[in-house]
């Protein structure tokens, strides 16, 4: 099984985020509908459902044609793709209207107004998170399919 092997890492990149998402959406369902949470899901989920699977099994493929001569470790390689998310989920997010930066705070959905001080410190952990994940889960994934 040694044909297609950008195939094989573009589906073993995706699989983890379409599994992860399936929880989310199930979240965000619950929260609108039992708990009257006004958040407009059908807008909000766009961004996660289409762009992060399949920058999950693009990365998964640059990460597989670096050759293993070239490459970082899978899980700093998947650590550094938050550094890729992050400026394109906050252009769509500010280009849509979920988004706006004050000289104060970040406020989502013209509601919700988040201290400059959460985001730097969520997304060291976001990034660590990634790093797990791709070392543990896509890497796992990949050894499966004989791409590692």
């Amino acid at each position: 099984m040694r044909q297609h092997p950008y195939l094989r890492a573009y589906m073993a990149g995706i699989t983890v985020p379409t599994a992860f998402l399936l929880v989310i959406m199930t979240a965000f369902f619950i929260a609108r509908h039992l708990y009257a949470v006004p958040v407009p899901v059908e807008r909000v989920i766009v961004f996660p459902m289409a762009i992060i699977p399949n920058l999950f099994g693009v990365w998964n493929m640059l990460y597989v044609g670096l050759g293993s001569g070239r490459r970082l470790s899978i899980g700093v390689h998947g650590a550094l793709l938050p550094f890729v998310l992050a400026p394109i989920a906050v252009t769509l997010a500010m280009s849509m209207g979920f988004l706006s930066i004050t000289s104060t705070a970040v406020v989502w959905f013209e509601a919700v107004h988040i201290p400059y001080a959460f985001p730097a410190t969520i997304f060291p952990v976001v990034v660590a998170v990634y790093y797990l994940i791709w070392k543990h889960l896509v890497g796992f994934l990949n050894e499966l399919l004989g791409i590692a």
